[in-house]
């Protein structure tokens, strides 16, 4: 079984598990003040095992699965980390939770009210990841079809996603989808540098745009 089924089955799982249940629910999600106060900072990452309903989770979960395919051949090929693939793509990922939310933490952490939870912080790692890896394939936004490449759907994401957190008119949290994004592309990229690797990432990034150009 691949990784990135494990991460949604386990995510799955637990999310399952909690819908309805507002006590287990309280004791798992995002809480800057939680945080805080009470240093309960496993809530970093259980608050992205746990979503606010179907929608939420399968949206999610379709996302890691599409782009976590593409993120998990590329750590695991010769070129990049080979048999050590699999460990790194799991860091990438659990790292990439509580990066995603420092942000937010920072900006909420004496707000009593604020509360977040679902792993779109992470998501949105291994979606930028997987830019990385193919920027040139086609996506789309939401029900618009995939008809741009992913180096030109990643900035406007980027800017929708400040645009949208900046009027602050739904209960999203975009914040943690921008510091999820530059997470995955900069975790990607450091781990390639730290271990010597023969395919570097951004490098690569950089020659596959300018050629299709």
């Amino acid at each position: 079984m691949s990784s990135t089924l494990v991460i949604i089955l386990f995510t799955a799982l637990v999310s399952i598990t909690t819908f309805g249940q507002r006590s287990l629910i309280d004791q798992l999600i995002f809480d800057p003040v939680a945080i805080t106060e009470r240093r309960q900072w496993y809530r970093f990452f259980t608050s992205g095992l746990i979503h606010a309903d179907w929608e939420h989770l399968l949206f999610n979960m379709l996302s890691l699965y599409l782009f976590g395919q593409i993120v998990e051949a590329a750590f695991q090929s010769e070129l990049l980390f080979g048999s050590n693939g699999k460990a790194l793509y799991f860091l990438l990922y659990g790292l990439a939770l509580p990066l995603s939310l420092l942000p937010t933490y920072f900006q909420q952490q004496q707000n009593r009210r604020y509360r977040s939870l679902g792993a779109s912080g992470a998501v949105s790692a291994i979606v930028f990841a997987g830019i990385l890896f193919n920027p040139t394939a086609k996506m789309g936004f939401f029900l618009i079809p995939p008809i741009i490449p992913g180096y030109v759907f990643g900035p406007l994401y980027l800017l929708i996603s400040a645009w949208l957190g900046k009027r602050g008119k739904d209960a999203i949290n975009h914040s943690a989808h921008i510091s999820g994004a530059i997470a995955g592309i900069a975790l990607t990229c450091l781990l390639a540098w730290v271990l010597h690797t023969a395919y570097q990432p951004w490098q690569e990034f950089i020659g596959k745009v300018s050629r299709s150009l």
